[in-house]
């Protein structure tokens, strides 16, 4: 197999290996729970929808669904922006950190075990070093769109 076919199909095969292990250990897709994580990072825990929707790689209508069914677990809340009524803000509640927060060790754990226990550990500052600029790139062209 060739590297850029190896590229494609772990770009391919991890994302639903890290979705079922969030569904099967703490009833949660992958992508709410990476959605919830943004949020966790960001100051007061509150973002923009169309900055979450751009950051998460998710379209606003995919973002919209998985906050609809995340607000109604508690876990986020949208109000409006009391700085742009046009902008609408998503807000991780305490209950959602703590999901975050619950949900994080299986996750670490489950991409530690599908990533970097299959690579030698002085190959992940090389890993990090290769993936950088492809990120870059990858963020370039996001913001393009």
């Amino acid at each position: 197999m060739t590297t850029w076919l190896r590229l494609i199909a772990v770009a391919m095969e991890l994302p639903p290996v890290l979705d079922a292990q969030l569904r099967r250990d703490q009833g949660i897709s992958h992508f709410a729970y990476y959605v919830m994580a943004i949020l966790s990072e960001a100051p007061d825990r509150t973002m923009q929808m169309n900055e979450l929707a751009s950051r998460t790689n998710g379209s606003l209508s995919r973002l919209s669904h998985v906050i609809s069914k995340v607000e109604k677990l508690g876990w986020v809340q949208r109000q409006i922006s009391p700085h742009d009524a046009r902008a609408t803000l998503a807000t991780l509640t305490e209950s959602g950190w703590e999901k975050v927060v619950a949900s994080a060790p299986g996750h670490v754990e489950s991409v530690r075990v599908a990533v970097f226990d299959n690579i030698a550990p002085e190959d992940v500052a090389t890993l990090g070093r290769i993936l950088e600029p492809i990120k870059r790139a990858l963020d370039d062209q996001s913001s393009e769109n």
